[in-house]
């Protein structure tokens, strides 16, 4: 009978180039995928190894967790980029849970992107309850509205936006082109958002040729009269029909961006308007998106996904809260309370619209909080109120939290488009 073996003796390390295929099998295996790696998969996944980013533990030679991260650049409220370590990837075996493997990939990983000088990490949680005692908060949410287009109000005989834009079909090539700049356009004002390196383009237009899942979609780009890319929409339709012969297609859109409402108007009016398409499913939004707002009936769009998305850990608090920029001028002094070593101390935050500051101090705290109560207000979306009446943060002054919401929160809630 073979012993259970102890922590100690599974080695958690970064993995070698040889040892990628066997890592890429233990991710499969995380997230239920039982397809096999194939080796075109491998050679074309390499491209984002980096050496000593991605982690693995490996129990008598055989990968049973996995861990990656990678360099991320994050808009902060403002729209300025500051650096972040972007978390991925991240499993451990169902017969090897419970041993601190996760633990301890993480603790290696937030120490070297510390030392890097990264402000904060990143994350999209497949679960809920892990994270948050490594300091990660959800900063942004997500939703996904289902449009009933019949009931919705729009003009059946739309042929194009008004203004003298013009929506055109295109193709993936396009989009390789075009989309990179104008995706660089919403970032830079839109706090939540990632960038997209060149692969995430190849991958989301079909141009990588290991990806036997990749069934090809329509891609739409909206110009402005002045001939300005403006916007773009890629979505897919079902081939749905009833049984007297009627359409009952939906067409699922799988990103939509624009730079301007008139845009995101014109993209949204074109998807409802496509022939025989009776509904639309929106995809990842802003829980405040604008899109019920664009139909002469907004009780036509409801939601019918709504969930944490993009959730943060702060690694320099200073860094953080002097990076990001405040509508309103007031102090507060924060105690934070560390997870680890890496983060934590007293800070006194004064921040104006026209720039703040964050400065360790030895005053006495008005609001005491946590790390993830901290990544969770850090984007503007939570509310320090709303976190105190659960007992998630602490007023060590009458009207703290009020204060801290007046200086944090934003007038457009931030928004992550992207999976990672």
């Amino acid at each position: 009978m073979t012993a259970i073996p102890r922590a100690d003796d599974i080695d958690v390390r970064p993995i070698t180039e040889s040892e990628f295929a066997d890592w890429l099998r233990a991710v499969n295996t995380g997230f239920l995928r039982a397809a096999p790696v194939t080796d075109e998969e491998v050679e074309g996944r390499r491209e984002r190894f980096v050496a000593g980013r991605c982690l693995g533990a490996f129990d008598r030679g055989r990968c049973v967790a996995t861990f990656r991260s990678f360099d991320q650049e994050l808009t902060a409220v403002g729209g300025a980029s500051v650096p972040a370590d972007a978390v991925s990837g991240v499993t451990v075996t169902a017969t090897h849970r419970r041993r601190g493997l996760l633990s301890r990939m993480m603790a290696r990983d937030l120490a070297a992107a510390k030392e890097r000088g990264d402000v904060v990490a990143t994350l999209i949680a497949a679960e809920y309850p892990i994270y948050g005692r490594y300091g990660f908060g959800p900063a942004t949410r997500t939703a996904e509205w289902t449009v009933d287009v019949p009931r919705a109000g729009l003009d059946a005989r739309w042929a194009g936006p008004a203004g003298g834009g013009r929506v055109d079909l295109v193709e993936g090539e396009d989009v390789r082109k075009l989309g990179p700049e104008l995706h660089e356009r919403l970032r830079r004002g839109q706090p939540g958002a990632i960038d997209r390196d060149d692969m995430w383009w190849r991958m989301n237009t079909g141009a990588l040729g290991w990806d036997t899942s990749w069934k090809p979609p329509f891609y739409a780009v909206y110009r402005s009269a002045s001939g300005e890319v403006e916007g773009m929409a890629v979505y897919e339709v079902d081939d749905n029909w009833g049984d007297a012969k009627q359409p009952l297609n939906t067409a699922t859109v799988r990103w939509l961006i624009g730079v301007t409402p008139a845009a995101e108007r014109a993209l949204w009016e074109y998807v409802c308007s496509v022939d025989w398409v009776v509904k639309v499913k929106s995809g990842r939004r802003a829980p405040d998106d604008l899109l019920p707002h664009f139909l002469p009936d907004p009780r036509a769009a409801r939601i019918t996904s709504l969930a944490d998305w993009l959730w943060v850990r702060v690694l320099d608090v200073e860094r953080a809260l002097k990076t990001r920029t405040y509508e309103g001028t007031g102090a507060l002094v924060l105690e934070v309370a560390g997870v680890d070593a890496l983060t934590g101390g007293r800070y006194r935050l004064e921040a104006s619209p026209e720039g703040a500051s964050c400065t360790p101090t030895t005053e006495s705290a008005e609001l005491e909080l946590g790390l993830g109560e901290l990544g969770a207000l850090w984007l503007g979306d939570e509310s320090a109120v709303r976190l105190a009446a659960l007992g998630r943060v602490c007023e060590e002054r009458a009207g703290a939290a009020r204060k801290a919401d007046a200086l944090l929160r934003t007038s457009r809630r931030p928004w992550c488009p992207d999976m990672f």
